[in-house]
């Protein structure tokens, strides 16, 4: 029969079985007895021992019940004739066995027997076999009482000195592989135990693997800086003081001092291993060299982005010139955005003056000393200097290296601008990887065959991931760990962007884990401006939406905005050349009246690529604005009213330039506050050009209104887009003008319908929907008249006509279009009175009554000298042609085709003069 504490606490019988002790009060019981064999336990202490709280008032019959238990057990498995006994004593229990029976009593004895020894080979054997004892913690089933886990305590302690004199013997005999082996596994479990760890650190540096055992210094003072507040004690600095000059042989006798004797200089080697899976960034590694080359003193500075890979780079690019730095290299990871707290210069200095050869009790106590006798050292020599993960220029400076042969290496998310001023830094600034190189990235960890088995998915995987190397090796750390799993089936799981931040997540690594330290470094004010990004609609804005946002004036966001692009949270949209955007032919008074079947096609309108970019504007990437939007509920709630709001009244100042002969489409709603700055637009190309940057920034606006509940400003947001519309009017505006109509009706606004539904009429039509254009094209009048909108209803008899005209309705189309010059002239709309003229002049010269048409003309050209109908007065005087030309006066038809013709050159409208052009050609010579 066999007792067992190490471990589950168990009693086995000489055939290997195991009885059945029982609840883990009995399983408790036995412990104490066999925790002190062969003495007496009071009922008190096991009372203690089987209740962590205060015990019941029957508690000493339950403990009676357990012990007559368990006696009859030990009983019934012959106990008896191990000579085993539990026996009571008074007011206590005893049990009473030979203490070899317990495997506690053999492993003290033979660990006794260890340290004995002289030969470490005697002890490697006597120590292992001690440790083969253990089956996990010990004292495992039991209760969680104190006098338990403080014996737990006492024997895991044992354990642990047990594996440190085995670690110790195995590196007596030279077998310090096995000895790091050993301690690692110990060290993993027990990561704040620092003996162990120095231990390990020191098995690693004896075995050749020195960067290994600085890794794991550098692992275990940020664990005791994260979970206690501490810096490494004695045996962990000691230990690394010794990591860091082991078999470093002394070279050429450094620079004089006023210290004697003179120090000795040693090659230092801190660099972290070369990064596995590297790949692409060849442009940036030119880079690198070219800022590092034909320098005094170089200075490169690798800025970027959170998990971009800026670490990586300059480590890579460290290794791949060794050759470049014969005096050595050091590294050190300054924290600057990490859990931890930012490494202290000098802490930082008194790394590298160890690592360089100075004894302990030669480095200077204060920073300036420490500084001055670093610069010293290596202002003779050409070494490299990474310094990592910079919070700040300031952070930098202490750590340049002397004289005028280093090089030094700068990473940052932070521009570090003033060390660019002042040291005459070069930056390489690192982007996102291309899609090839993402592919290459994650088939280093598949795989090639797995990628290359499915290259579409693997691109998709490339832009869910922004190009983030970070946000890749997680995605390929999923995979690899499922192999059924496709690249599709990830990229589909991905596409929900409500959980794509969760899924880039691999225990304590993942996007936004790196993206919380860059936030929390920021100034209060640039922090606020993030969260407030959580709530804006789209991935690009200027320092009007942001200001909206935030609650702040431009001025003050465009600060904000600097500091977070600083950061590279977000990124300044580069500037385009200015596109030509030839006029509007008849640009209406109001956003439901296009009036012409020949609209324009959407490649007249300002295209994205061409458009000039706001001179502010910045932008999200998709990673980062998710990780926003998490911090959204920490922005101000009325943000999002306020962009809402901000968007509204900007719209209307863009209308208003579009189109300078239209009247505003609708009033800001009850409520609406009006923003502190409101952009405004040089010419019509600048506002058309605002339309277009932020159509989609708009759509998301209207959604986000609609899923607030603010519909009032819903359909106005989509409204207020018509003069881009009537652009692009084949561009896929349907759902989102019925999205603006379901809108209108919630909020029971008449005239908001009748707009909407001519609009909506109209792009059905150009796309070919005539039935379905024809059916919100006849609702939309009496909408208008319902609402007492006087000039609405004219535009949209007006819509209707046109569209009337091409199913052949031609004389119901006449009494349309001259229904609306009486409502536009009977509140004297002198916009809308022109445009019913324009299409009156039209239909009459299609029925051949030219002088009709004439008059219509000729009254229409009478109502429009200002500069914004140019289109329109364009369209009217080749009408007044071509009806002269009808009637037989070629020449003064002649006359004002060629006016017509020239003043649409003069002022950008190419269609017009096109027009005019054809028919002066359909005219017999002269």
């Amino acid at each position: 029969m066999e007792f067992r504490v190490l471990g589950t606490v168990a009693v086995a019988t000489e055939d290997g079985a195991f009885l059945a002790l029982g609840p883990a009060k009995r399983r408790s019981l036995l412990a104490m007895l066999l925790l002190q064999p062969n003495t007496a336990v009071s009922v008190e202490r096991l009372t203690e021992a089987l209740w962590d709280e205060e015990p019941p008032l029957h508690s000493r019959t339950v403990l009676q019940g357990h012990i007559s238990r368990l006696r009859a057990l030990l009983a019934e498995h012959g106990a008896e004739a191990y000579g085993i006994e539990l026996a009571t004593q008074g007011p206590a229990y005893v049990l009473r066995l030979p203490e070899t029976l317990i495997d506690a009593h053999r492993f003290e004895e033979l660990v006794t027997l260890a340290r004995g020894r002289h030969r470490p080979d005697d002890a490697v054997l006597m120590l292992r076999d001690a440790l083969a004892l253990w089956q996990g913690p010990a004292l495992t089933g039991t209760v969680a009482s104190p006098p338990l886990q403080a014996a737990s305590h006492t024997l895991e302690e044992l354990r642990l000195a047990s594996v440190e004199a085995l670690a110790e013997a195995y590196g007596e005999l030279g077998e310090h592989g096995r000895a790091a082996a050993v301690l690692r596994t110990e060290a993993v479990a027990h990561p704040l135990r620092e003996p162990l760890s120095a231990a390990l650190m020191l098995a690693l540096s004896r075995s050749g693997r020195q960067s290994d055992a600085l890794e794991w210094f550098h692992r275990t003072r940020r664990l005791l800086a994260d979970e206690l507040g501490v810096d490494p004690g004695p045996a962990l600095s000691e230990a690394y003081a010794v990591v860091l000059q082991a078999g470093v042989p002394p070279v050429a006798a450094g620079p004089a001092s006023t210290a004697e004797p003179e120090l000795a200089f040693t090659v230092p080697e801190l660099l972290p291993r070369r990064p596995r899976g590297f790949t692409g960034r060849h442009n940036e590694l030119t880079a690198l060299g070219l800022a590092t080359a034909g320098q005094y003193g170089a200075i490169a500075l690798v800025t970027g982005g959170a998990g971009v890979g800026k670490t990586a780079l300059a480590v890579h690019w460290a290794h791949e010139r060794q050759n470049d730095f014969p005096d050595g290299r050091l590294f050190a990871d300054l924290c600057g955005y990490s859990d931890t707290p930012a490494r202290h210069v000098t802490v930082v200095l008194r790394e590298f003056l160890l690592a360089l050869g100075v004894p302990v009790q030669r480095i200077p106590e204060t920073e300036a000393g420490m500084g001055a006798l670093y610069r010293s050292l290596t202002a003779d020599r050409r070494m490299l200097v990474v310094l990592d993960n910079a919070r700040d220029s300031e952070q930098v400076r202490p750590l340049l290296p002397g004289g005028d042969h280093s090089v030094t290496l700068v990473t940052s998310r932070d521009r570090l601008g003033g060390l660019v001023a002042s040291d005459a830094a070069r930056p390489v600034r690192l982007d996102e990887l291309p899609t090839a190189d993402c592919t290459a990235l994650l088939a280093a960890v598949l795989g090639e065959n797995r990628v290359a088995a499915e290259p579409e998915a693997a691109a998709h995987l490339a832009g869910l991931c922004d190009g983030l190397p970070l946000a890749l090796r997680v995605t390929a750390a999923r995979l690899a760990a499922r192999p059924q799993w496709t690249l599709a089936t990830l990229a589909g799981e991905l596409a929900d962007e409500q959980r794509r931040l969760g899924l880039l997540r691999v225990e304590d690594t993942g996007v936004a884990a790196a993206l919380h330290l860059t936030v929390r470094q920021l100034p209060e004010q640039a922090r606020r401006m993030f969260c407030a990004l959580g709530l804006h609609t789209g991935s690009e804005l200027d320092r009007y939406s942001a200001a909206a946002l935030a609650g702040c004036t431009p001025d003050q966001a465009a600060a904000a905005l600097e500091r977070l692009a600083a950061a590279h949270l977000v990124v300044e949209s580069g500037p385009h050349g200015p596109a030509h955007i030839p006029a509007r032919p008849d640009a209406s008074a109001r956003p439901d009246a296009p009036s012409r079947t020949d609209a324009p096609s959407r490649t007249d309108a300002p295209s994205r690529r061409d458009a000039p970019a706001r001179p502010d504007a910045y932008a999200l990437h998709d990673l980062v604005r998710l990780y926003a939007r998490a911090l959204a509920p920490e922005a101000d709630p009325d943000g999002l009213t306020r962009l809402l709001d901000h968007y509204l009244h900007t719209g209307l100042v863009a209308t208003a330039t579009a189109e300078p002969g239209s009247q505003p489409c609708f009033t800001p709603p009850p409520g609406a506050r009006r923003p502190a700055a409101v952009r405004e637009f040089e010419d019509r190309q600048a506002a058309l050009a605002w339309y277009d940057a932020e159509r989609a920034t708009l759509r998301g606006a209207v959604a986000a209104a609609v899923t607030a509940g603010m519909h009032d400003r819903a359909w106005r947001l989509v409204l207020l887009q018509w003069p881009l519309i009537l652009w692009r009017v084949r561009d896929g505006w349907v759902p989102l003008l019925e999205q603006a109509l379901a809108s209108a009706e919630l909020e029971q606004e008449l005239d908001a319908q009748s707009r909407t539904r001519a609009l909506l009429g109209w792009v059905l039509h150009e796309e070919g929907r005539y039935d379905e254009a024809l059916a919100q094209l006849e609702k939309a009048p009496d909408l208008a008249r319902q609402a007492g909108d006087v000039t609405s209803e004219a535009i949209a008899r007006i819509n209707l006509a046109l569209i009337l005209t091409q199913y052949g309705e031609i004389d119901r189309a006449g009494d349309l279009l001259a229904h609306a010059l009486t409502l536009a002239g009977r509140v004297r709309d002198r916009s809308t009175e022109m445009l019913a003229h324009q299409h009156l002049a039209r239909h009459f010269l299609n029925a051949a009554a030219h002088e009709l048409a004439l008059e219509h003309s000729r009254r229409g050209l009478e109502l429009g000298p200002s500069p914004e109908a140019i289109p329109r007065r364009v369209l009217l005087r080749t009408s007044y042609g071509e009806a002269l030309a009808g009637l037989g006066h070629t020449e003064e038809a002649r006359r004002e085709l060629m006016n017509a013709a020239r003043e649409a050159d003069d002022h950008g409208y190419e269609e017009g003069a096109a027009a005019a052009r054809t028919h002066l050609a359909e005219l017999p010579p002269a």
